[in-house]
């Protein structure tokens, strides 16, 4: 509750300098917050398409005329912005403290993170896609090296890791972790083709708006659910249902009563499972005070008299007093990130990070999908990303969501039916299969 305090204390000396890696929706969100933060200074922006770069300065009300720098070493002298095409460049720049990596690109995202942390730069890692293909592996690295890895504050990830954090600090019984999105089952085989329809839009207003239909699609498919509930679980210690993601409807009154154990009249497997509270019932209605926006747990009290104060308070619980609930309702995405890059500096600690190898993104098949098809990746038409236990993921060889961009089908895969490594033609990533075997070792029994 001092980072910006802190931050003063800090700034007396010189700035915090972050780079950042990818001037996206993301990145564009923390430009557009970074430059009212006194003490902090963006010394450098990498990403291929230098136009587009400058472009998002502009949109989030920088002075292009002012801000730039044409080298690393004006942009500290002058506390400018120096632009460069070269992740390499910007990995090794030395005064940067911390890099924020949002290019959303998985096997780039794992590589930019291990050259930061090799450079001895803390990391905030945006790329969700790139935490779930290797972030322990990366986490370890960065513990060797003695800097930080971290989820990025204001994603849904690292908000439900503080909710979780809380459970903890305060003694309660942890049941389950989890975010509302809006999904009805048809969802589940959505494609770029399509995705527009359940969002409502009309041709003419997508036409006049900058919509990437994959990004959209991975949301509506369940992709990104299941990539992000999957981190949480390891950054957590939490589990993955052992079928994935069951999307159940639930609204505010309801969560502590659907997310308890079925042996409790609830509709969990098991206690410490990560799931999502859908906004939507499966004939389409909305939930009434759904979380579409928001993050939750639930958790249960320890005792008799703890039960008594959950309902003295005003909690919301269950009928039986037991289970109770708390949530944030909206996460702000990028506009919040800086508070991981303080965190990471100023206190030496991360805002979630992936300690263990309980979840993994599975890619599973949208349709029959024949020999020699290419598939096409998160929010394509020929797979969505189940949310697996590691250790199930792990012993059918399962192909990870971030490796299944590209790559062509040596065998016929069924409607639903999880894709694994021995049924792809993967090419150049010897270094993120080397990654994932030394995860192995973090597996649950």
């Amino acid at each position: 509750m001092n980072l910006s305090r802190l931050l003063a204390e800090y700034a007396k000396n010189k700035p915090l300098r972050i780079g950042l890696i990818g001037a996206g929706k993301f990145g564009s969100m923390v430009l557009a917050q970074a430059q009212h933060v006194k003490g902090l200074h963006v010394a450098a922006v990498a990403d291929l398409n230098l136009d587009k770069a400058k472009t998002a300065f502009a949109r989030v009300g920088w002075d292009t005329k002012t801000c730039f720098s044409a080298s690393a070493k004006e942009a500290i002298a002058a506390r400018k912005t120096w632009l460069t095409d070269d992740v390499s460049a910007l990995c090794n720049f030395s005064e940067i403290d911390c890099i924020i990596e949002a290019t959303g690109h998985p096997l780039f995202g794992v590589r930019h993170a291990l050259q930061a942390i090799e450079s001895g730069k803390h990391v905030i890692m945006v790329n969700v896609e790139a935490d779930i293909l290797c972030g322990p592996y990366i986490a370890k690295k960065a513990s060797e090296r003695g800097v930080i890895y971290s989820m990025a504050y204001g994603d849904q990830p690292a908000a439900i890791c503080e909710l979780v954090d809380w459970v903890h600090s305060n003694g309660f019984e942890l049941v389950a972790a989890g975010k509302g999105m809006n999904f009805q089952p048809e969802y589940r085989y959505s494609t770029p083709d399509t995705v527009w329809g359940y969002f409502g839009w009309s041709e003419a207003e997508v036409a006049a708006g900058d919509f990437n239909p994959k990004m959209y699609n991975s949301f509506t498919d369940g992709t990104k659910a299941a990539i992000e509930m999957a981190a949480v679980a390891n950054a957590t210690g939490l589990d993955c249902p052992d079928t994935g993601l069951a999307f159940h409807p639930a609204g505010l009154h309801d969560l502590a009563s659907v997310f308890r154990p079925a042996s409790e009249g609830g509709r969990l497997a098991k206690s410490g499972l990560v799931e999502i509270a859908a906004s939507q019932e499966p004939d389409g209605r909305e939930v009434i005070n759904n979380i579409r926006f928001g993050m939750f747990v639930t958790f249960k009290a320890p005792n008799a008299y703890t039960r008594d104060c959950f309902q003295q308070y005003g909690l919301l619980t269950d009928p039986s007093g037991w289970y109770g609930s708390m949530w944030r309702p909206f996460h702000m995405i990028g506009l919040e990130t800086n508070t991981s890059v303080l965190s990471a500096v100023l206190r030496h600690e991360p805002t979630g990070c992936s300690r263990y190898w309980r979840g993994d993104a599975v890619a599973t098949a949208k349709r029959d999908l024949k020999a020699g098809e290419m598939l096409d990746g998160e929010g394509g038409y020929c797979v969505w990303a189940n949310a697996l236990p590691a250790r199930i993921s792990h012993s059918i060889d399962a192909l990870p969501i971030g490796l299944a961009h590209n790559v062509k089908l040596k065998h016929p895969i069924k409607k639903d039916s999880a894709v694994t490594i021995s049924d792809v033609e993967l090419e150049d990533v010897e270094d993120i299969i080397s990654y994932r075997k030394e995860m192995t070792a973090l597996l649950a029994g």
